[in-house]
């Protein structure tokens, strides 16, 4: 499964794997593909620098990558304390008749919320590249977008290639017009924050825009199949994050919400706005519901809401609320039915593969003796 792309980043299959979790990110790389570790979980550089070790000592010498969350406008004097006041009180009172109508219990006196959606601000995003630049990461990626042109050119000066998602040909172009050198064209399907166009109809859109710039085919792909199906629509690689949550190296602290996701079919995912004030897919939940229902306040723009129910979701999770608990997860669900490792993960994408060109092999082959 090599492409150029492939071929230029060292790996044996054009198979990118997004991941929260340092183990399933080395796995990916160790397996012949390109791990990349998501970093926006990170608000102290030594944690983000414990893991970077970690995977430098995992990866057995193979190529991987960062992903970070930081907008491509650069917003100066900005401190999360400041954005905290901006939160009304009536979204306050919100959250906390939602949880109280379900019985969550409060965090233990003196605990911190564990999740924060903090990696988007200037200041966590560039002191997590202060740390990452120290690594032998070969991939910066981006996932709103374009990151500021100082952090595209600092990643180049080190020898880093830089990539971006995009959910539209436009998207896409802007990207190639700010410098990047790689396209994640992700559609409607994928999981987290994603646009409104399927990746059937997208990926030759962006493939078309952006040429000659090598372009991943992203969004609902957990199948060999499907990463034929990317390349054959031009792509020179997929990138894939939702097939790993159940993988047996993923860490999500919840047997009841790995069960959940066993047990979800394609059709139980939402794109809301409940988790980050971006459109996000997520599982579908009575959280999800509660913020989409158009008796409530509704949701607050990126990065308002992500701060307003950080300790409402650390609460649900901590505590295993069946009704509330969710993740952001694509619509590739349906198919992540059982717990497996990365590794044969990776060996029943790389035989769906093969099936799917040896299919496309016959069937060209009865065209031409026609």
């Amino acid at each position: 499964m090599e492409t150029e792309l492939s071929k230029k980043l060292g790996v044996e299959h054009a198979i990118f794997g997004f991941t929260p979790f340092p183990a399933v990110a080395a796995a990916i790389t160790r397996a012949g593909g390109f791990g990349v570790l998501g970093a926006v979980r990170y608000t102290a550089p030594d944690e983000l620098a414990r893991d970077l070790d970690w995977m430098a000592e995992h990866t057995d010498g193979k190529p991987y990558g960062l992903d970070v969350v930081m907008p491509a406008k650069k917003v100066e004097g900005v401190t999360e304390a400041d954005v905290e006041a901006m939160i009304p009180e009536g979204h306050r009172r919100y959250v906390e008749e939602t949880l109280a109508k379900h019985g969550v219990p409060e965090l233990a006196e003196g605990e911190a919320s564990g999740w924060r959606i903090t990696g988007w601000m200037e200041e966590v995003a560039r002191n997590q590249l202060d740390v990452a630049f120290d690594y032998p990461i070969k991939l910066l990626a981006n996932a709103l977008g374009s990151p500021p042109a100082d952090v595209v050119a600092r990643a180049h000066d080190h020898g880093v290639l830089v990539a971006a998602l995009a959910g539209s040909a436009r998207h896409a172009r802007h990207h190639a017009e700010a410098g990047i050198d790689i396209v994640v064209a992700q559609g409607y399907e994928a999981g987290g924050h994603t646009g409104e166009i399927a990746s059937m109809v997208l990926v030759p859109e962006v493939v078309d825009a952006v040429h000659p710039l090598p372009v991943l085919a992203a969004g609902g792909i957990g199948s060999g199949e499907q990463i034929a199906a990317g390349l054959a629509l031009g792509a020179q690689g997929a990138w894939l994050g939702s097939i790993w949550l159940t993988t047996e190296e993923a860490d999500l602290h919840s047997r009841a919400l790995t069960a959940k996701l066993l047990a979800a079919g394609s059709g139980d995912t939402v794109r809301s706005r409940a988790l980050t004030g971006k459109p996000a897919r997520q599982l579908r939940t009575e959280w999800t519901d509660a913020w989409d229902d158009p008796s409530g306040p509704g949701t607050l723009p990126m990065p308002l809401q992500g701060l307003l129910v950080a300790e409402a979701v650390s609460r649900i999770q901590k505590y295993e609320i069946g009704p509330l608990l969710g993740t952001p997860v694509g619509q590739i669900v349906g198919r992540m039915t059982s717990e497996r490792s990365v590794q044969a993960v990776f060996d029943d994408l790389t035989r769906g593969f093969e099936r799917a060109v040896d299919r496309l092999i016959r069937i060209a082959g009865r065209s031409s003796r026609s």
